[in-house]
């Protein structure tokens, strides 16, 4: 028979046992935002005109460089930096909508043609980065601080918090200007039947382009985030692909679905890797897309469609 540890012990080792699932849960939502800043943007597009933008990692590397680059080379201070950052990445995604899918729309072309071009905007967006600026890895000066508070054990970095609080405030005004201005009232009008709203007098190339230039901006904010908490480099988009499960899992189409998919994603990816393996992580993140897939291909806050990708 084992022996029973001290009543002290046992408390020990469950605080302890405490204290690192509570760390996987702050360290999964740090991610689980960035996923979502990510994943709204896949959402508003998917929402007008129904299919998946697989180019939106195009718009996240234009963000991360354009930040790289502007707090070096530049030398402007960081909130200007991520001003630019959001700017440059809205302005290659309003780019991809004139060149790429403008014509493909006007030219009444079915919704594969526009998931086709999205594809090779992705590729030739990686490859431009290749070529000009070149393969390396680029890591973004130290301009936080690398302290992390810690709070009974917990550590909680700044880039954490500080990412938290902008992208929350970010999603906040999103929320904002959907359920509460002329503009948001003609997007959620559009995501029910954009051929009526351009009926109604609404000049649907101008909203298409609103919807690009929103989520062109917060992929720029998430590239920014990942570019300092991680490095920049010109595979930095292929992350976009965790973001697209987070939205899919949470229901394409739905802003709420998008932002909890991505907590829910990113804490469930932090246990994985902490409790289990850490090779384990991308495998569980596939299996769960093919799961919603077969059991809810609405996602957890979605809503059924016909045509669904």
């Amino acid at each position: 028979v084992r022996p029973r540890l001290p009543p002290a012990v046992e408390i020990g080792k469950e605080v302890t046992s405490l204290i690192k699932f509570l760390q996987q849960m702050i360290n999964g939502t740090s991610i689980g935002f960035i996923y979502a800043l990510i994943a709204i943007g896949y959402s508003l597009i998917y929402s007008i005109l129904s299919f998946s933008n697989f180019a939106h990692s195009t718009f996240i590397i234009a963000g991360a460089y354009t930040g790289f680059f502007l707090l070096t080379s530049a030398s402007l201070p960081l909130p200007l930096s991520l001003l630019g950052a959001l700017a440059g990445a809205a302005l290659i995604a309003v780019f991809a909508e004139k060149v790429a899918y403008r014509p493909i729309r006007e030219k009444g072309n079915p919704t594969l043609y526009f998931i086709i071009a999205s594809m090779g905007m992705s590729i030739f967006g990686e490859n431009i980065v290749i070529a000009t600026i070149g393969p390396k890895f680029r890591s973004y000066p130290q301009i936080l601080s690398v302290t992390a508070f810690d709070m009974g054990g917990i550590s909680i970095s700044v880039l954490d918090i500080m990412a938290a609080v902008i992208g929350s405030v970010f999603l906040l005004l999103l929320m904002y200007i959907i359920n509460e201005t002329k503009q948001g009232m003609a997007i959620r009008a559009a995501a029910f039947d954009l051929d009526t709203v351009g009926l109604m007098g609404v000049n649907t190339n101008q909203l298409i382009c609103l919807v690009f230039i929103v989520a062109g901006a917060l992929a720029g904010l998430a590239g920014f985030f990942l570019g300092m908490k991680y490095t920049v480099y010109p595979q930095l988009g292929n992350l976009t692909m965790k973001a697209y499960i987070a939205a899919v899992f949470g229901g394409l189409g739905s802003l709420p679905g998008a932002v909890v998919g991505s907590v829910l994603l990113g804490i469930m990816e932090t246990i994985i890797a902490g409790y289990f393996a850490s090779t384990l992580r991308d495998i569980f993140v596939f299996a769960l897309l093919i799961l919603v897939l077969l059991v809810r291909p609405s996602g957890l806050m979605g809503v059924k469609r016909e045509d669904k990708v």
